[in-house]
Parts: C-alpha cells; structure tokens; sequence
C-alpha cells in the first residue's frame, strides 16, 4: 500500500517565544508559523540571534513558548519524547563507553521495556551500520575522529526510531573537508531512513544541499519567518555536479539576498 505523506506533519502555529531574565524580558520570536511535511528535510537559517535554535528546542520539547501550538504527527509537543531525537553540535558521547554502548544507551532508555535482550542489540548494530561505523563499533570516543563522533551521535539518534530528526548545526565545529563528506553521508542516511528532518545552520550551501525547503528567518529581537524557498533540485544529489547547475547557483543566491539584505538593515 503507498504510503500517505502527512502535508502538516510538523506544525508550529503562531509561535511567539519571550525569555523572562534578571535584565527584563527578551522577545526571541513572534507569530512564527511553519507546516512541516512528512518525510521532508527542513533547514532553518538566518543571523545570529534569530532564534533558529530556539525554533528547534521548541520543535524537541526542550521549551515551552509563550504563545502559540505546536504539534508532531497530530500531537501536542508537551515536552522532551522519544519521537523527536536532537543531534547537537557537540556530539555528547559518554567517553567510557564504546560508540555501540552510547548508541545502546539510547535504544535501551526507548526500547528496553518492551523488547528483548537480542533485538536491542540488534537495533543497535543496524544504526551503527547504517552510518558506516560497524568497524569501529568497540572503540571510545577518544579512539574516533571527530566526524566519526558526529556520526555515532546521529546513529543513536536514528536507534530511537523518531518521527523527526532534529539537527543543531551538527557539522559546525568540523573542517570543510570532513563537513562535505558528512553532509553527503547524511543526504544518503536520509534517503534510507525516510525521517522527517529539521537543521539550524549558517551555512548557505548546506543549505541548499540537503534541504527541500529552506525557512530564513527576520533578525532578531522579535524574529519571524522572512521567506521559505523551495528548493527544487532532483534527488539523489550531486556535490560536484551541481556546482555548476544553474539552478543550485540561483537557489543559492536568492538565500544570500536574503541574508545580506537582512545584514544590511540591521547594520542601518
């Protein structure tokens, strides 16, 4: 049977998010709307202190807004739950376990009490699999490189079977060579595991490289949904062949438009 793809999988409805501080109150976003589609791999981009993070904790369960709803596959976002795993920029890996027990960790804490001993060990190797880190299974965090953390960390997030991944500019802290790389890894990682996926990044081109639709957001204070691009390239996707395409230079320009208009009405 074919599946039926959910238009309004995500959805954030009139957001508004104020932080009560010892300095006074801080208005973070206001009247943000955004209709996430199934299976669909959102990016967020914008300056800094736009709130795009703050969209994406809202997004976990992380915070609670002031004002608005939200809702995943037809539910309330109350709090934290296992249908909506985070990848941060900092991979958080417990450095005495090996990658596989970090990733067991997670699928112990979802799985644990209704399946057995055999099946959780297999969940685990089957995330470890599929991000290509089975031959390093057994070893410690300091034994791995850096973009090998971050892969073990989307591994464990993918064990838990969310309806949506969430990811906190998860390439950020890594170099150019190693974030192309992982960004192909992951654009084939998606591809496998059909989840819905939301990304705060800086990065233009990653931007336009992985997502189906780009959401930049008005700076802050008070920041908002600016525009949403489509990004109407095929899939699977190319890093070399669409250097030169013309349409991935034309997407890629309307976003940095955007943003340089934004820079320069904050500079004003």
């Amino acid at each position: 049977m074919e599946k039926i793809i959910q238009e309004r999988y995500v959805q954030l409805e009139n957001i508004d998010m104020t932080f009560f501080t010892k300095k006074g109150t801080f208005e973070a976003l206001k009247d943000v709307n955004i209709s996430i589609r199934e299976g669909e791999f959102i990016s967020i981009i914008g300056h800094s202190g736009c709130g795009k993070s703050t969209v994406l904790n809202l997004i976990g369960g992380l915070l609670r807004p002031t004002q608005g709803n939200l809702f995943c596959a037809g539910r309330e976002i109350a709090g934290p739950g296992p249908d909506r795993a985070i990848v941060f920029q900092n991979h958080s890996l417990l450095p005495w376990l090996t990658c596989a027990e970090n990733v067991h960790l997670a699928v112990e804490r979802v799985f644990g009490a209704k399946e057995g001993k055999a099946k959780l060990k297999q969940r685990t190797q089957d995330a470890i699999t599929l991000v290509g880190l089975a031959h390093a299974a057994d070893k410690r965090p300091n034994e791995i490189s850096g973009g090998m953390k971050q892969r073990v960390g989307i591994a464990r997030a993918l064990a838990m079977e969310p309806k949506v991944l969430l990811l906190d500019e998860p390439f950020g802290a890594l170099d150019a060579l190693t974030r192309a790389h992982l960004q192909d890894e992951l654009m084939g990682i998606m591809a496998q595991s059909g989840c819905t996926a939301v990304m705060v990044t800086h990065d233009v081109d990653e931007a336009v490289l992985l997502s189906d639709r780009i959401v930049m957001m008005t700076n802050g204070p008070a920041a908002t949904v600016g525009e949403i691009l489509e990004v109407d390239l095929e899939r699977p996707r190319k890093r070399l062949q669409l250097a030169e395409d013309s349409r991935y230079n034309h997407l890629r320009s309307e976003v940095l438009k955007f943003l340089y208009e934004r820079h320069a009405r904050k500079a004003a």
